[in-house]
């Protein structure tokens, strides 16, 4: 076999997806299926649904169903996705089908091959964490998706009452002149 590669099965059947792709078989499909607009998912909408999964590890973890060992890659994988070291591993595009199911599938599958690797595995060795069974635990994206969301809006509020401070200050810095 091509090392360039590796094959994944579901019940679909193969594909073959680059090594140094994060992303696994569903991504692949959204890539190929719900090429729509153009636009990826935003970033801060990519980093908020990540902090929503560290966080059902946590809860998972606590509760027993994570074990330490793989609660802790998993951890590790949702803060570096986070701090944006894997910004260019989610291509589904914006307008995906349904309710945020390819971008949910898209980061469960890059935190669980980025927690495999950090476990000493290799991408798409799903016995060692799994994207729906690890990192979908007790989750809905019907659940995650909106929460993400509002996260993201919450952390562009903050941006934007910041700039409009600066233009208040700005407009009174202007009134003094005048």
């Amino acid at each position: 076999m091509n090392n360039r590669y590796r094959t994944e099965r579901d019940k679909l059947g193969e594909i073959k997806i680059e090594n140094g792709k994060y992303w696994g078989i569903h991504t692949e499909r959204a890539i190929h299926n719900f090429d729509i607009s153009g636009f990826k998912v935003p970033l801060d909408i990519v980093h908020s649904l990540a902090m929503v999964k560290k966080a059902c590890a946590a809860a998972n973890h606590e509760l027993g169903y994570l074990g330490k060992r793989k609660f802790e890659a998993i951890d590790r994988a949702c803060n570096e996705i986070i701090s944006g070291k894997f910004d260019d591993q989610f291509p589904v595009d914006a307008i995906q089908g349904g309710a945020g199911t390819s971008i949910n599938m898209n980061i469960n599958e890059v935190i669980a091959n980025r927690a495999i690797e950090i476990m000493g595995g290799k991408k798409g060795e799903y016995e060692i964490v799994n994207p729906l069974d690890d990192i979908n635990m007790h989750q809905s994206t019907n659940d995650t998706y909106p929460t993400a969301i509002k996260i993201a809006a919450i952390f562009q509020l903050r941006e934007l009452s910041k700039r409009v401070e600066k233009l208040q200050g700005a407009f009174q810095k202007k009134e003094k002149e005048f």
